[in-house]
């Protein structure tokens, strides 16, 4: 017999190395509507931050994304295969609308375009660059 689904290991959440981890977590904080895990939010006003752990989580306090701090990290030169991109974020949105009103965002909170694939009838989608330089997709996918 098979092993259970609870015998195997489960995604705690996705862990992105920066040399910024509140300003990252706060780009992703908000272009995804996440929030921080308690004790992780930023101090008060005149308090330094010296987070260098910090994780995101959703409305149900599941972890999402987490912020690890680096001396230095090599910004990717994606598509060049310079600095390989190493890994990317895929996030979905149901049309076409979507995708123009969250790229757009993306950009507001300082993410760059890489790529524009919207001219693909199958899926189109946008690979930008978040503020640390690693690549993310928004793309139209159903479930």
């Amino acid at each position: 017999m098979p092993p259970t689904v609870s015998a195997y290991p489960r995604l705690m959440h996705t862990a992105l190395d920066t040399t910024d981890a509140r300003g990252l977590a706060d780009f992703y904080r908000q272009l995804l509507g996440l929030r921080y895990r308690p004790g992780d939010e930023p101090p008060s006003h005149g308090t330094p931050d010296d987070a260098d752990w910090l994780v995101l989580v959703d409305d149900d306090g599941k972890r999402q994304l987490a912020f690890q701090q680096v001396a230095t990290l090599p910004r990717s030169t994606w598509p060049a295969h310079d600095v390989p991109m190493q890994l990317h974020i895929d996030f979905a949105v149901p049309t076409v609308e979507d995708l123009q009103r969250h790229r757009r965002r993306a950009e507001e909170l300082g993410a760059t375009m890489l790529l524009d694939r919207t001219a693909d009838d199958g899926e189109p989608l946008y690979v930008l660059a978040d503020p640390a330089g690693h690549p993310f997709c928004i793309l139209v996918a159903g479930q």
